[in-house]
C-alpha cells in the first residue's frame, strides 16, 4: 500500500515536506525538490526542517506542533498566505497521526484559492 500513497504524494503539484516529530524532514515530493533547490533541494532530507527556516517560521512550527500534541482531534492548521508563481496560495501544517490518533509527524500543505488553470 506505500507504494500508493508515495505516487499520491509524488503526483501533487503542490510542494509536500513531511517531517517527523523530532522536526526531521523524511521525505519531500518531486515538486517539493524542484521548490526548495536553492535552499538544498533533496539534500534537506534527514536534516531539521528549521535549518531552512527563520526564526519567525520556527515558532509558527513549534506552536502549530504543540496543539496537535494537546488536541487530537486537530490535525490542520493554517499558517499563511503566500504568492506562488502568481497563485495565492493559502498554507497549512497538517498532522499526521497513526492508527491510534499518535501523532508521528506533520507536512505542509498548500493550497490555491485560484480555478484550475490546466
Amino acid at each position: 500500500m506505500t507504494e500508493y500513497f508515495k505516487a499520491v504524494v509524488d503526483a501533487d503539484d503542490a510542494p509536500i515536506v513531511i517531517c517527523d516529530v523530532n522536526h526531521i524532514i523524511v521525505y519531500m515530493n518531486p515538486t517539493a525538490i524542484k521548490r526548495y533547490a536553492k535552499r538544498g533541494g533533496a539534500n534537506l532530507i534527514g536534516n531539521s526542517i528549521f535549518n531552512c527556516h527563520n526564526a519567525h517560521s520556527k515558532e509558527t512550527i513549534l506552536s502549530v506542533f504543540e496543539k496537535f500534541l494537546n488536541d487530537p482531534s486537530l490535525n490542520k492548521v493554517y499558517t499563511y498566505t503566500k504568492n506562488w508563481d502568481n497563485e495565492d496560495t493559502d498554507v497549512y501544517i497538517v498532522a499526521l497521526r497513526d492508527d491510534t490518533g499518535n501523532l508521528i509527524g506533520y507536512y505542509e500543505k498548500h493550497e490555491s484559492r485560484l480555478h484550475e488553470k490546466a
